[in-house]
């Protein structure tokens, strides 16, 4: 049975089955999905390249209403992908032609925040999947903006 509460924002909500002695998750779930965006957007909200975007569209309260329906949109994005689950039916490039001016070294700072923070929260293999997965995206954002 499912306990998870699919509106429990909390960063530190886990099910320690999941885990390994390391503290990394040795699979997949819905539930350290959501640790790894709240964990990986704490890290953003607080980053000087990548930061300001986000601050500019969303504030800098990741509890406020903006926040929270990007927070589970983007939830539900990684997990379509992890389980082929649409779950995401959204237009995942058109939010980001209106962030500005974003350049190379903006892409490579989110994708560096990501790495890091899956590095926390999955173990090697799971966590080299989803990097593989975000460099793919990362690269056609930089394509169909036109940035070299």
């Amino acid at each position: 049975m499912d306990t998870s509460n699919e509106s429990d924002l909390s960063p530190f909500y886990a099910p320690h089955q999941n885990y390994g002695a390391n503290m990394q998750a040795q699979e997949i779930t819905k539930e350290n999905i959501r640790i790894l965006i709240m964990t990986f957007y704490a890290k953003i909200i607080k980053d000087d390249i990548v930061g300001p975007f986000f601050i500019a569209k969303l504030g800098d309260d990741m509890s406020n209403e903006r926040w929270v329906t990007h927070l589970e949109i983007i939830i539900g994005f990684w997990s379509s992908l992890a389980f082929g689950k649409p779950k995401y039916n959204g237009n995942l490039f058109l939010p980001h032609t209106k962030l500005g001016t974003l350049k190379r070294e903006t892409f490579e700072q989110w994708l560096k925040l990501f790495a890091e923070t899956l590095d926390e929260v999955y173990v090697d293999d799971i966590a080299k999947r989803f990097k593989e997965r975000s460099t793919l995206i990362a690269r056609n954002f930089m394509q169909n903006l036109m940035i070299t």
